[in-house]
């Protein structure tokens, strides 16, 4: 009887105690100052592709998304982790639908560090709403939004191990590339209609790139604060002609017109294209997405491409 009073007891008191956390208010430090969030969010709104892949690693499914850069929806990596729940579109990042985002009645919004703020007091008498703090350019940012976006959905726990586990597979990948002797220079190239731009070293690709042993170079086309260079001539390729070089392209009319370039002589001639080191990749993923998702799918395709 002693012991079954112990348990409810005990029971109760861990009841109450989850009941106070997940009630209790949470202050955060975001780019229009402290916002408080309390309990669990259940309905929880994304603007931006890096908050999106944070809440589905923490196990949210948004009710509301933006579409992914050059796409109508959201980015195809994204779809294995949906199941049969689709977010709403929200419209762009560039361009949010206000009277969307009202519509899913969200308790949270995630948004970019580039939100406006006439859009974050719009959006925040609808819901507490999070930006990150603007930073300098640079590869690990996402892990501070993720975190960022992890304590705002109150699972913490789950965004640390998410990106515990892409240290962990970097770690992996590194070791097994080291040992078939792959490394080197690499480029990541964007080829947009009107030809190819080069992307930043400082972002996020090029950070999971140069975590498993390949030195990402830019060629000082891309300005410190700049995400990637200006249009380059096809006379120009030579100067990414690197010992890798990785190909995104967001949409058919950018494939198309990387097709075309590929029947030039100034493509055919790089030292990269004649030993078979060009990396076709997915644009949407490697020059647009990052979070702890994005991170473990361009690790699929460094596996994929680079080891036997």
């Amino acid at each position: 009887m002693r012991a079954n009073v112990w348990r409810v007891s005990i029971v109760g008191l861990l009841l109450s105690g989850l009941w106070v956390g997940a009630a209790q208010a949470r202050t955060l430090d975001t780019a229009f100052g402290d916002v408080e969030v309390t309990g669990t969010p259940e309905r929880v709104v994304t603007l931006y592709e890096g908050a999106l892949d944070a809440s589905l690693a923490a196990g949210v499914t948004p009710l509301g998304a933006v579409t992914t850069r050059g796409g109508d929806n959201v980015a195809e990596y994204v779809e294995a982790h949906l199941g049969d729940e689709r977010p709403a579109i929200m419209g762009v990042v560039r361009e949010i639908n206000i009277e969307a985002v009202l519509e899913q009645r969200p308790e949270l919004i995630l948004a970019p560090a580039q939100l406006s703020e006439a859009q974050y007091r719009l959006l925040s008498q609808i819901a507490p709403t999070i930006v990150p703090p603007s930073q300098p350019i640079a590869p690990d940012n996402w892990k501070d939004e993720a975190r960022l976006y992890g304590e705002a959905l109150n699972r913490q726990a789950a965004i640390e191990a998410a990106i515990n586990a892409v240290e962990e597979r970097a770690a992996e990948l590194a070791s097994a590339l080291e040992d078939t002797g792959v490394s080197g220079s690499a480029f990541v190239v964007r080829w947009m209609p009107g030809g190819p731009m080069v992307m930043s070293k400082n972002l996020f690709a090029a950070g999971l790139l140069d975590q498993v042993g390949l030195t990402v170079e830019d060629a000082g086309l891309v300005s410190e604060r700049g995400v990637h260079s200006d249009v380059l001539s096809l006379e120009n390729l030579s100067q990414v002609d690197g010992d890798w070089l990785f190909l995104a392209t967001l949409n058919k009319d950018g494939r198309e017109a990387l097709e075309a370039a590929k029947q030039s002589s100034a493509f055919t001639r790089l030292d990269v294209v004649q030993r078979d080191q060009v990396v076709p990749v997915n644009g949407q993923l490697w020059s647009s997405a990052n979070g702890p998702l994005a991170a473990q799918a361009i690790f699929d395709d460094i596996e994929a491409a680079l080891l036997p």
